[in-house]
């Protein structure tokens, strides 16, 4: 059993991101520091593989990696939009504060808005990341 009962196990937060079997999602940020079992949890909750930061395909969902030093996160947000369905979400992932690369709410709001997205609900996931779902306006 794990140290805490009550924590949330990989793959009820890889559901809590509302992914399906048989959806394409886009991981884009992929380094040494992401949690492993979420992405394990995610990928057996899709039944495939995420596709890289590359792919051509259009996608169901984006997961993006983002610490504080990886650039201009506003630029990032712009390319997930870049190949993503209509109405599907980002998953931005952020380490929680106090870790090193923590990004502050304040940033991802604005950041998100001037890239054309509003910030829709937030969850601790895993140990060390937090996600935040972010959504196409729609006029």
């Amino acid at each position: 059993m794990s140290p805490s009962a009550d924590a949330p196990t990989p793959s009820a937060i890889a559901e809590a991101l509302n992914l399906t079997t048989g959806q394409i999602v886009q991981e884009i940020g992929y380094d040494d520091d992401v949690d492993h079992d979420l992405r394990d949890a995610i990928e057996d909750l899709i039944g495939e593989e995420m596709e890289d930061e590359d792919t051509q395909e259009i996608v169901d969902a984006v997961v993006l990696w983002w610490r504080d030093d990886d650039g201009d996160l506003t630029d990032a947000l712009v390319d997930t939009l870049r190949n993503i369905e209509a109405g599907a979400p980002v998953w931005l992932l952020t380490p929680k504060a106090g870790r090193p690369g923590h990004v502050a709410p304040g940033e991802v709001q604005e950041s998100a808005e001037i890239a054309g997205l509003r910030v829709m609900s937030s969850l601790s996931l895993a140990a060390d990341w937090t996600g935040t779902r972010l959504a196409s306006r729609t006029n």
